[in-house]
């Protein structure tokens, strides 16, 4: 008869059987598995006291930005005189050519100014001459102009001497004017004008020459007192 070879022991014998390998990695597991639900459930709760460890801070809900509103916040519009708060045009007195009630086109009231009344033959606006001072040399002469008319009014005086030289002109208390020399004479344009009923007095230095002017004029009215 034939004999049944025998298994080799040791090594040799368990790389011949894999299933033994498999079988210790199994029966391995298991005790692991066991060893770790026991201390599992070997461990007590935490005891009456023991500090909690605090729990994190959730993060706050950050809220998200609102979409800016835009309220369009119109500026009272000007109230001008004569209208109410609710008006929204001009007041009737004011639109030429509205229609009144019976029908007929009403226009605001028109202001005209009334003319200047001046006495009949007597100019708006006359002068007097005469000499303030003479001395040896020359004089000091003067133009009273007056204004007989409703309002006030520029003027201009024209004098003309018989040669002579011209040294200054001026009028007292008031801004001056504009002064032109012309040959033997001067042309002066007032500065200010004269109110209604006033009068003005314009003064002019002269050397070398007769204090009697050839001519003497207030707005081409010839001038009296010589």
């Amino acid at each position: 008869m034939r004999r049944v070879p025998r298994l080799p022991r040791g090594p040799v014998a368990i790389v011949s059987s894999p299933w033994i390998v498999v079988g210790a990695g199994v029966v391995v597991m298991v005790v692991l598995l066991f060893v770790a639900l026991g201390a599992y459930r070997g461990r007590s709760p935490a005891p009456d006291g023991a500090p909690v460890p605090p729990a994190l801070p959730l993060p706050s809900a950050v809220a998200a930005p609102s979409a800016p509103t835009s309220v369009s916040a119109s500026s009272p519009a000007p109230v001008l005189p004569g209208l109410s708060g609710r008006a929204s045009g001009l007041p009737p007195s004011a639109v030429a050519g509205s229609r009144s009630p019976s029908g007929s086109s009403s226009v605001g009231p028109t202001v005209t100014r009334s003319p200047s009344r001046v006495p009949q033959g007597r100019p708006a606006v006359s002068g007097r001459y005469r000499v303030v001072q003479s001395f040896d040399g020359g004089f000091i002469g003067e133009v009273s102009i007056v204004n007989a008319s409703a309002e006030s009014r520029g003027w201009t005086v024209v004098l003309e001497f018989s040669g002579g030289r011209l040294v200054t002109t001026w009028v007292e208390g008031v801004p001056q004017g504009t002064v032109r020399q012309n040959g033997s004479g001067f042309t002066y344009v007032s500065g200010v004008d004269v109110r209604p009923g006033g009068s003005v007095s314009l003064r002019f230095h002269l050397e070398r020459t007769s204090s009697t002017p050839w001519v003497c004029t207030v707005d081409g009215v010839r001038c009296s007192g010589f």
